[in-house]
């Protein structure tokens, strides 16, 4: 409150129940300046709808902290309190910022609502790692409240920053069959590349986003094409590819696939059995060497070993205009997690991305991929 009211922000304050058992509303009242509301049905207000009035008041709404209550009531449009239908009211941009245990934070049903609130537009701010109130470490941290302001602040000062580009993104797994049963796949969730497209379309951008098969919702502002195997994300991609500015290559597309396909499942009856596979044809390499490719090209590479060689490797062999490059295998980050680090390499320098939740990350990458689209735009 007092930093949002030291930048001359007009803040209203909406209290659940629950939040005037940690701290009274008369003090928000004398910081704000404002009186605070928290019923739904308020006789002071003029003709009782309090909710409709804050909701047509507000060039914002932000939920700090969020508790995993609050979301799960957004996401299955519960209306029970004045704050839960005042969101359901509002037509402004709506920021949450996540507190709670680490083991409530990754719960596959908060996971769920989290990823149907992105798809609603609701821009989630945080949480981060730490020491938390129950004595436990983990995600789930709510965000220190100047980097909750600093997020709003960089909101107003960079949306729609890609207005007018077309990005096109690769996400998720490929599957590569054997016979009608069976498949080679591999661990990716398709969780970057998602929350890629939705920090894309957050910024302005017209986003196509090639999807393996996962287990993910997307914007319905966002175009979405979904593949199995390499060759069908390959085709998607290069037909496609001429028609944006920039492509994102976040998918985590097979490097072999079986030589041929069993038209019937094959029986078990050997002790032993040899599959001979053959090279998938890349992606990036082939975006790369289009005559109209697009104007950036962003590979990613996940490594077990070495991992700033390999990523340099692939960006100069690739002819990548950048590279984000992550550690797999380890207890943090990498595939099927909810959080991840990046280490980004272009031709002229590298930037490393701290661990943090995947939501905050695909914000922080999409911010430095306009920042180098710009400077090479430029030159």
């Amino acid at each position: 409150m007092r930093l949002l009211r030291k930048q001359d922000n007009q803040v209203r304050v909406v209290m659940t129940h629950s939040a005037m058992q940690f701290i009274s509303p008369l003090t928000f009242q004398a910081l704000s300046g404002n009186s605070v509301s928290t019923e739904l049905l308020d006789a002071e207000e003029e003709n009782a709808m309090g909710h409709i009035n804050l909701a047509r008041w507000a060039d914002k709404l932000v939920i700090a902290p969020a508790t995993a209550n609050i979301i799960a009531k957004l996401t299955h449009g519960l209306a029970d309190d004045l704050l839960s239908t005042l969101y359901l009211a509002t037509n402004c941009p709506v920021y949450i910022a996540p507190a709670m245990n680490h083991v409530m934070w990754n719960k596959a049903v908060t996971q769920e609502n989290i990823l149907r609130l992105q798809t609603h537009g609701v821009q989630l701010i945080g949480p981060e790692s730490g020491d938390q109130a129950c004595g436990e470490v983990g995600f789930g941290r709510m965000s220190e409240a100047s980097d909750i302001v600093l997020k709003l602040t960089e909101e107003s000062c960079s949306d729609y920053t890609l207005q007018s580009k077309n990005i096109l993104i690769s996400a998720g797994p490929t599957r590569e069959f054997l016979d009608p049963v069976r498949y080679i796949t591999n661990r990716s969730s398709g969780k970057m590349g998602y929350a890629l497209a939705e920090a894309a379309l957050n910024a302005g951008a017209k986003v196509t986003l090639i999807s393996g098969p996962v287990n993910l919702t997307s914007s319905d502002k966002i175009t979405r094409i979904n593949v199995e195997t390499a060759e069908q994300m390959h085709h998607a991609v290069l037909s496609r590819a001429d028609k944006n500015d920039i492509y994102i290559g976040a998918a985590a597309v097979a490097d072999y696939t079986p030589a041929s396909i069993s038209l019937k499942k094959i029986k078990k009856q050997a002790n032993e059995s040899t599959i001979q596979l053959q090279k998938t044809r890349d992606i990036l390499t082939d975006v790369a060497a289009l005559k109209n490719k697009p104007n950036f090209i962003v590979g990613f590479a996940a490594e077990t070993d070495d991992l700033e060689h390999y990523a340099k490797n692939k960006l100069k062999q690739k002819k990548l205009d950048m590279i984000a490059a992550n550690w797999v295998g380890q207890e943090q980050g990498g595939f099927d997690k909810d959080e991840n680090a990046l280490q980004v390499y272009w031709n002229t320098g590298s930037q490393c991305l701290e661990m943090t939740n995947k939501t905050h990350l695909a914000k922080q990458l999409i911010n430095l991929i306009t920042e180098r689209v710009n400077e090479k735009n430029s030159t």
